[in-house]
């Protein structure tokens, strides 16, 4: 069973930054890539970046492009960790973030959301 495990959301004034966690429970999951999508009220799920895992190649959104980054720790005998670091944020990066990871295309994964919230 694969578990997300995310932390780091919160209320910011717009121009602030957060930085969003993902663990991912090792056991028998190879991860093939993780990423994030966020889910606003009213709206559907959308893409906000992700990240290859064997290559490291990185991928955003229009809207992370220069404002988001997407890293990573997979350190032996640590859970896998993706992170998400939110800067220059604006009121309609409101949302709940959802962390997703795939162990192969299109076979995905998602943790419980996270609540960011930033005021204008």
């Amino acid at each position: 069973q694969v578990q997300l495990v995310e932390s780091g959301g919160g209320l910011v004034q717009a121009g602030g930054s957060l930085r969003l966690s993902c663990a991912a429970s090792r056991r028998t999951f190879t991860i093939y890539s993780m990423g994030w999508f966020r889910q606003a009220p009213g709206k559907e799920r959308e893409f906000v970046a992700s990240m290859s895992w064997r290559s490291g190649s990185t991928y955003y959104a229009g809207s992370a492009k220069g404002r988001f980054t997407i890293s990573r720790d997979n350190a032996k005998n640590t859970d896998d960790t993706v992170y998400l670091q939110m800067n220059s944020l604006k009121p309609e990066d409101t949302a709940v973030y959802y962390c997703n990871a795939q162990d192969r295309p299109g076979f995905d994964y998602w943790g419980q959301g996270t609540q960011v919230t930033v005021s204008s």
